[in-house]
């Protein structure tokens, strides 16, 4: 099989265009193509007015052999890679200790999927309710202000990523495949197919909560055992190595295998885990507001006359800045016709995020633009970073008017620097509602100076982005987890507990749904060797 690049094609082409360009490339004919497979299709958007999908294809030819020796050195043309995966380990059955996954985000999901797939039998603690419960108590929260600190957007089956754009995307190196692993997991659990090829994947809210019921079918049916509700309050470490764990109910589960895939959000369990001596170091994070636009003013920037294009879908953008305070300032998690949702899990705190549907169909684009911060920001302990975001969704609590109604600002008024009193044509679609004030108190004085020159700058690159009636809304603060649980970069254990596996994004070793899923695959792998032994 051959693996072809840069395969560039105008928005309007036929399957049989594409066929024709891959024989075009081979220098074969049509019929001398056995199949092919699209591996990847993205959009080369840099002339808007002439737009792009740039396709990468894995081929199957009746002279395989002789056209890899062809195109020895061509740069397009290679052999294409193998990419099923491959499980490390298999349960003998005579395992006396059954692994523990504290946490059902998409790295505990996808760390209880290959240890039960390799016969392991994982038991699951989770401390939140099951996906559908959880939805009823989210919306709950959205519709009535009605808070449960154990199950909202950021603690429950599917973790934060359930209420998101359900991104799929990343950036990290994955030379064993893992992700097209989590891919294929995914569309076998319900996801569209295309998530397979498409150069930024989304699935949406309401498709997410479908695929994690599927996932925890998958899991249980090859007897990995979920204990839903269950809060993991102590963990027994003794002789340096994990013992058992504590349940809040007071139950104690013996295990010599724990994976903490608890999320970025887990405080307490944090807190928890410093009193126990495990080491943990305080790592940068980023904090700022949610801004909203019209959806149809960022198609129109950024895709000209093909704005509206049905092949293109909803437009998004990527945007950053160095400001001249040492700060940089960049958007994170844009969600192109989505909503501002009500993220906060502890009460007296407001937390902002962002969630689109599959559709993306919504008025409004929006996107977290946040400032860098560093832990030489704030005292030498290493959960001061969790202080400082407490510290500051607080505030935004206040600022809101203390009903968990959002503090916003028009960016005209913000840039200024005077309160809004009134909305213009951007509607925000926060819910419960946004109270209008000035947001120049909701973080430190560094971030909304960088903020303040950000925004113009952003101008220059989207039109209109700085515009006077769009709405800023506070505050967004967990785009990462604020600690590091340090591991052992050979096996993956606290480099101070055995048999503890620290992983995913509260651990401080990804961001976001696909990345969260590689860790939790990476880690089932290091557990199964150690049960192998």
């Amino acid at each position: 099989m051959l693996r072809l690049t840069e395969i560039r094609l105008p928005l309007d082409h036929t399957e049989d265009d594409l066929l024709q360009a891959i024989a075009e490339r081979l220098s074969i004919t049509p019929s001398e193509i056995l199949c092919y497979t699209v591996f990847r299709r993205g959009l080369d958007a840099r002339k808007k007015n002439a737009i792009l999908f740039v396709y990468t294809v894995d081929v199957t030819t009746t002279t395989d052999a002789l056209l890899l020796k062809k195109f020895d050195v061509h740069k397009h043309i290679k052999p294409a890679p193998d990419m099923r995966y491959q499980f490390v380990a298999q349960a003998s059955g005579q395992e006396t200790s059954r692994p523990v996954v504290i946490g059902f985000g998409p790295c505990g999901m996808f760390a209880s999927l290959i240890l039960a797939q390799s016969g392991f039998r994982p038991i699951i603690l989770e401390r939140g309710k099951k996906v559908r419960e959880r939805t009823v108590d989210t919306f709950g929260f959205w519709r009535q202000r009605k808070l449960d600190p154990e199950s909202n957007v950021q603690f429950g089956e599917g973790g934060a990523g359930t209420f998101s754009d359900g991104k799929l995307h990343t950036q990290i190196k994955d030379p064993k495949f893992y992700g097209r692993k989590v891919l294929t997991e995914f569309v076998k659990a319900g996801a569209p197919e295309e998530i397979m090829y498409v150069s930024k994947p989304h699935v949406g809210t309401f498709r997410l909560v479908k695929m994690v019921e599927q996932m925890r079918a998958e899991i249980e049916s090859l007897g990995g055992e979920f204990r839903f509700q269950s809060r993991v309050d102590d963990i027994e470490i003794v002789d340096g190595a994990v013992h058992s764990v504590m349940l809040a109910s007071g139950e104690r589960i013996q295990t010599s295998h724990a994976i903490l895939a608890i999320g970025h959000s887990a405080r307490d369990t944090f807190e928890m885990l410093h009193q126990r001596g495990v080491y943990i170091e305080a790592k940068p994070f980023s904090v700022g507001f949610r801004i909203e636009h019209p959806q149809s003013m960022i198609d129109a920037c950024r895709l000209g006359a093909n704005a509206n294009h049905p092949a293109l879908g909803a437009a998004d953008y990527h945007l950053v800045h160095h400001c001249q305070n040492g700060r940089s300032v960049y958007s994170f998690c844009m969600c192109p016709g989505g909503t501002v949702v009500a993220a906060a899990s502890e009460p007296g705190h407001l937390v902002t995020n962002g969630m689109s549907q599959y559709s993306r169909a919504e008025r409004n684009a929006n996107a977290a633009i946040v400032v860098g911060i560093d832990p030489a920001d704030y005292p030498n302990h290493p959960l001061a970073g969790l202080a400082l975001q407490r510290q500051i969704e607080a505030k935004a609590f206040e600022l809101g008017g203390g009903t968990y109604d959002a503090p916003g600002q028009l960016v005209g008024d913000f840039l200024a620097g005077r309160p809004s009193k009134k909305l213009g044509q951007v509607i925000p679609s926060y819910k419960p509602g946004v109270h209008l004030t000035d947001l120049s108190t909701a973080l430190p004085a560094y971030a909304i100076e960088a903020i303040r020159e950000a925004l113009p700058a952003f101008d220059k690159q989207i039109k209109g982005f700085s515009r006077d009636d769009a709405i800023l809304t506070g505050v967004e603060t967990r785009t990462s987890s604020p600690i590091r649980i340090k591991r052992d970069d050979a096996n993956l254990q606290s480099i101070n507990v055995k048999g503890l596996y620290p992983a995913g994004e509260g651990a401080g070793y990804a961001g976001g749904i696909l990345s969260s899923a590689v860790d939790g695959i990476r880690v089932a792998e290091a557990v199964s060797h150690a049960l192998h032994k």
